[in-house]
C-alpha cells in the first residue's frame, strides 16, 4: 500500500509534543482518539517512551496506522483497535490519559458532544485530555483563513469548527486548564479532571 502521509502532521508534531511531555508527564496510558496516517503516534511513543500510546481509528484508517507501526516499532506503541465515534464505545482502556488531533471540525456536532462527554466519563481523576485543532472562542474565529475552511467544510457535510465554550459544556467535570496557541493559528486544549 502507499504509505499515508500528512505534511500537517509533520509541521505540527514538535510544537504539540513541547505540550505532551508536560501534560502527560504523570499519565501512563494514552488512547489516542482518531490515530489518522498514524504519524502521530509513532512520533509520540517514540519520544515519550514513560507512556503506553494505543492507536484507535475506524477500520479503513488501520492498514496505514499500521504501516507506520512496522517502519517505527516500539514496545510501548499499540495497534489500532476500532473507534467510531456514534457506533462504538470508547476502547475499554485504564487510560489516564487522552489524546486527539483535528477531528473535532470533521465529526458532526452530535458525535463531538458524544466524544467529550465519553472521555470526560472515561478519564479517573487526575486524568488529562489534549485536543488539538481549529476551535472558535466565543464565536470568532482566530484568522479570516479558518473562517474560509470552516465555511468549506461545512459545505462539504463535515460538521465545521466547534466552539470552546460549547465543547466546555459537554466535557464538564473536565476542566480545561490551558489553552495553548499553536503554529498555523490552531490551538491545543489542555484539560484536566477534578
Amino acid at each position: 500500500m502507499t504509505q499515508p502521509y500528512s505534511q500537517a502532521c509533520e509541521n505540527n508534531k514538535r510544537p504539540i509534543l513541547e505540550i505532551l511531555a508536560t501534560a502527560f508527564a504523570r499519565c501512563q496510558v494514552v488512547l489516542e482518539i482518531g490515530s489518522g496516517t498514524g504519524q502521530h503516534a509513532v512520533f509520540f511513543a517514540g519520544q515519550l517512551p514513560f507512556l503506553q500510546w494505543h492507536t484507535s481509528d475506524q477500520p479503513h484508517y488501520h492498514a496505514g496506522i499500521n504501516s507506520w507501526i512496522d517502519l517505527y516499532p516500539g514496545e510501548n506503541l499499540h495497534r489500532p483497535v476500532s473507534l467510531t465515534i456514534g457506533a462504538e464505545p470508547l476502547p475499554a482502556l485504564h487510560a489516564d490519559g487522552i489524546f486527539t488531533a483535528n477531528t473535532a471540525h470533521i465529526m458532526q456536532k452530535a458525535e463531538v458532544q458524544l466524544m467529550m462527554e465519553q472521555v470526560a466519563s472515561m478519564l479517573p481523576d487526575g486524568g488529562v485530555f489534549c485536543q488539538y485543532g481549529p476551535f472558535t472562542q466565543n464565536g470568532r474565529f482566530n484568522s479570516d483563513s479558518n473562517e474560509a475552511f470552516h465555511y468549506k467544510l461545512v459545505t462539504q457535510g463535515y460538521g465545521g469548527y466547534r466552539d470552546i465554550e460549547e465543547l466546555q459544556h459537554w466535557a464538564s467535570p473536565l476542566h480545561l486548564k490551558t489553552v495553548h496557541p499553536m503554529p498555523a493559528n490552531n490551538l491545543l486544549l489542555e484539560w484536566h479532571k477534578q
